[in-house]
């Protein structure tokens, strides 16, 4: 089962929260739903065309919305790029998306101190660099190598095309470490992008394995996994 579903998918409601939190009735949620859509789409697409085609590091995108404003947060590893000077950059695109929803938009953004253990942006770097030409095979090998000196507990990387300019598409797999897909309490996380080369298009999918959601010190997002630690109280002594 585990193959065959995508592991955020799969822990949602059950390990992590939804990327989209609001509430609707039946007769608006589809329109919020499409309108959600159309601002993640917006969104990467600005900052991939408005910098030379070039990804801005964004790993994900979480919606919430109230009666009087949609809140949009933003989660990079580049939040200077995307604040501008001045943050003339988002306030450009907060009026961009008004433009579009015709709803009152507040952006907020929030830094990915690790990118290298962040499945989407090593999904997306992998793919600037097969765009480059860069060779697929050591692109898998150091982004692997890296993920692992950063923590991961395992690692997964599957390219799908035409590898290397060849005539026939293929697959190639990399992995290191264990990635438990079945398990819901293991902190599995899922990238995927597409690399637009001369021979066609290539498709990278990254499974992340970061450590445990029940226990704080394996969890890989935690600053300081000791500071989290409870202490044990002291054994209880009998009466004498």
């Amino acid at each position: 089962m585990g193959q065959k579903i995508r592991p955020t998918g799969f822990r949602v409601g059950v390990m992590t929260g939804w990327q989209s939190e609001w509430f609707a009735s039946k007769k608006d949620f589809s329109d919020l739903l499409v309108e959600d859509q159309k601002i993640r789409t917006f969104i990467k697409k600005t900052y991939r065309t408005s910098k030379k085609n070039k990804l801005q590091g964004i790993s994900k995108i979480k919606i919430e919305r109230t009666r009087e404003k949609v809140i949009v947060i933003i989660y990079s590893s580049r939040v200077g790029v995307i604040i501008g000077q001045k943050g003339v950059e988002i306030e450009n695109l907060t009026k961009a998306l008004e433009d579009l929803t015709h709803r009152h938009i507040e952006i907020k953004t929030m830094e990915v101190n690790r990118p290298e253990i962040d499945p989407q942006l090593v999904a997306e770097d992998i793919a600037e660099q097969l765009e480059k030409r860069a060779s697929f095979r050591r692109t898998m090998k150091q982004a692997i190598q890296r993920a692992m000196e950063n923590g991961a507990k395992g690692v997964k990387l599957q390219l799908a095309g035409r590898l290397g300019g060849a005539e026939m598409a293929r697959c190639e797999i990399g992995m290191e470490g264990s990635i438990p897909l079945s398990t819901l309490r293991t902190k599995v996380e899922y990238g995927f992008a597409e690399a637009s080369t001369a021979q066609g298009n290539i498709g990278i999918k990254v499974w992340i394995n970061n450590g445990d959601y029940l226990n704080p010190e394996e969890n890989t997002d935690a600053p300081n996994a000791q500071t989290s630690k409870v202490s044990k109280k002291p054994a209880r002594q009998g009466k004498r």
